[in-house]
């Protein structure tokens, strides 16, 4: 399966990764290519739990527009 993730540095200046289609799917490392390193092995026990307890693996995203 392929996601996308996001990552951004917090303001410690170590980074997040999310993985938007899971909710809750979310891990940190000290520099980008720890945190998207992290991300794979939290998607994968997100992705276990989820199954376990019946809930859908993944929800869908859409792209909206906003005017602003």
């Amino acid at each position: 399966m392929k996601f996308v993730i996001t990552l951004f540095q917090n303001e410690d200046g170590g980074f997040i990764a999310e993985c938007p289609s899971i909710p809750g799917c979310v891990s940190q490392g000290k520099t980008e290519s720890e945190a998207e390193s992290n991300i794979y092995q939290a998607i994968k026990e997100c992705l276990e739990v989820r199954e376990a307890k019946g809930i859908l693996l993944m929800v869908s995203i859409r792209q909206v527009e906003v005017a602003v």
